[in-house]
Formats: C-alpha cells, sequence, structure tokens
C-alpha cells in the first residue's frame, strides 16, 4: 500500500493549488530586482482589504495591462489608461489603488535619478540580510514590526502611496526579507540563510 506523506505548510495557505504554489516557491524567497520588488510593492497595496488569493488570480491579467510592471511606463499613465484600467475586470479596479501605482511608479524613478536601486533602498532597512524569524505553529506571527513602520514612514516620505506598515510588513514577507515560515512548515529549513 502506497504511503502519502502531505507537506506541511505555514497556517495560512489554504487548500488552493495556486496558493500552495506561491507559498512553495516564492514567499520568503528573498527578491533583489528592481522591477520585481516594484511588481510587489503594487501588488500588495492592491491587496489591501482583499485576500492575497484573489490578487493572485489575477496576477497575470496585472502584469499585462501594467506593462509588467515597468516603473518607467506606468509612471507616465494618463487619464485615459487609467481609465481603461477603472474598467478593466482583470484587475481590482480601485480608482486609488491605480492612482497609487503611478505615484509609486513616479517615487521608484526618483529614487534611480538620485542614484539609488529601489533594492538598495528597500533592503538597507534589514542590513541587506532576511531576517529570520523561529515562530512556532501556534505563534501567532505578527502583522507588524518595528522595521516595517521605519519603511511605511520612508517610502511615504518619498511619496510612495498604499504602504502603511502592515502592507509593507506582508511585502517584507513576500519578497524576503523577513522570513516568517513557521518551524513546522516544510519551506522552513529551505529558506536560504544568508
Amino acid at each position: 500500500m502506497p504511503s502519502f506523506t502531505t507537506k506541511r505548510r505555514c497556517a495560512w495557505v489554504n487548500d488552493s493549488a495556486l496558493y500552495q504554489a506561491y507559498h512553495d516557491h516564492e514567499w520568503g524567497v528573498p527578491i533583489y530586482q528592481d522591477q520585481l520588488l516594484f511588481e510587489f510593492l503594487i501588488l500588495e497595496g492592491a491587496q489591501a482589504g482583499l485576500s492575497w488569493l484573489t490578487v493572485l488570480k489575477k496576477r497575470e491579467h496585472y502584469r499585462k495591462v501594467f506593462d509588467h510592471f515597468d516603473a518607467r511606463k506606468i509612471a507616465l499613465y494618463d487619464a485615459e489608461k487609467i481609465n481603461q484600467l477603472l474598467h478593466d475586470p482583470g484587475i481590482i479596479r480601485n480608482r486609488l489603488k491605480i492612482h497609487a501605482a503611478i505615484s509609486n511608479a513616479q517615487a521608484v524613478l526618483k529614487l534611480q535619478a538620485e542614484g539609488l536601486s529601489f533594492s538598495a533602498f528597500l533592503w538597507s532597512f534589514v542590513d541587506g540580510t532576511p531576517i529570520h524569524h523561529h515562530w512556532l505553529e501556534h505563534e501567532p506571527v505578527p502583522v507588524t514590526s518595528a522595521i516595517s513602520d521605519q519603511l511605511a514612514t520612508a517610502l511615504k516620505k518619498r511619496g510612495f502611496k498604499f504602504v502603511g506598515s502592515t502592507i509593507c510588513y506582508a511585502f517584507m514577507q513576500a519578497v524576503g526579507m523577513v522570513n516568517d515560515h513557521t518551524v513546522t512548515c516544510h519551506c522552513y529549513s529551505k529558506t536560504p540563510l544568508l
């Protein structure tokens, strides 16, 4: 009789194959590319008030209609493009979130014009190295931290929108600035210890 083993995952992961694949292969893996970091920041902002699974289901369409998160293109979106996005059922049609994506693209470009990569700016908040936590399965993983508070404040000062501390902490988890896989999760031991 064959034996089946079920992978143990963080408690927030449901039975969706899309969610499981995201958790197993992306969540918590350090990202250093400006464009991908920008994508995650926009998607985390879009997720505010909704489930991450909702965003994951729409991510490929977001990539298509948001020019693969090219900040140079998004920074130039005009009223016609905004109107197209507001009528596109493939994304979250929230005027403030769409305008935030444009503001955030402009803020990224301003950072880069000052000689800073978006990646270097973000990773400076954790001294360039992921923070590794050791949460037990029954412990509640926090939704903010002192560092996410600092990051949110710094981003807002630079003109970024939809970057409150909770969004920043979720972003930090997603892009591997923080390893919050619980110790019982099969991904905990394979997360790179840099």
